[in-house]
């Protein structure tokens, strides 16, 4: 005769068992599906800075001691006034995120993309908000005022000697997340002009697209 006080254990056991697996089966596709939420979130978050276009917009550039300038599509901003020097850059935002800009590491010589980056510490912060509008476009200025400043020199030369040099920037989404350094070539165009490329993407807070 059947033990029926076991048999109903195994039973109990048997329920036990299919539920804990019900529920691992159903917490784990949870997490799954968070971490795709999550992921297309951020993707629909993601900036990319690129040059501007030659028949972008014509934009108004105003630094904080008032000095003024127009920059062109596609065009780059490097000029010495009353022993400051002036730089910026005419962006687009490829991303579908809203870019914020952080902070700008100059380099008064032209570097190739296998160069290192400086850490996200060392960028020069900026002073202002600058922020580049999903599929629009924008700039980066900055400034080198100090006499003592140690890319003082370079760039006096690489300005009056008019050779390439190179301004990594360090930008993220609207909440200051998925940081992202891009590298910019600036080069000169003519007597007096000057044009941007973009070399290389490094990304700090996710892995590297290559």
């Amino acid at each position: 005769m059947a033990d029926w006080s076991t048999t109903d254990s195994f039973a109990t056991a048997g329920g036990t068992l299919v539920l804990a697996l019900a529920t691992f089966s159903a917490v784990r596709s949870s997490n799954r599906s968070a971490r795709i939420a999550e992921e297309t979130l951020l993707t629909a978050m993601r900036p990319l800075l690129a040059p501007s276009l030659a028949d972008d917009p014509v934009h108004k550039v105003l630094w904080g001691d008032r000095h003024t300038a127009k920059l062109g599509g596609g065009r780059a901003i490097a000029e010495q006034v009353d022993g400051v020097i002036y730089l910026a850059l005419g962006l687009r935002n490829l991303g579908t995120g809203i870019a914020l800009l952080h902070g700008w590491d100059p380099v008064p010589e032209l570097v190739l993309g296998q160069h290192p980056h400086v850490e996200a510490e060392a960028f020069r912060r900026l002073t202002i908000d600058l922020y580049i509008p999903a599929g629009g476009t924008g700039y980066w200025e900055g400034a080198i005022r100090e006499l003592d400043d140690p890319d003082r020199e370079g760039f006096v030369r690489a300005l009056s000697e008019r050779e390439p040099f190179t301004i990594d920037l360090l930008y993220g989404d609207q909440q200051g997340g998925q940081r992202t350094i891009s590298r910019f070539s600036v080069l000169p165009a003519g007597d007096d002009e000057w044009f941007a490329q973009v070399g290389r993407h490094w990304n700090l807070d996710r892995p590297d697209p290559r």
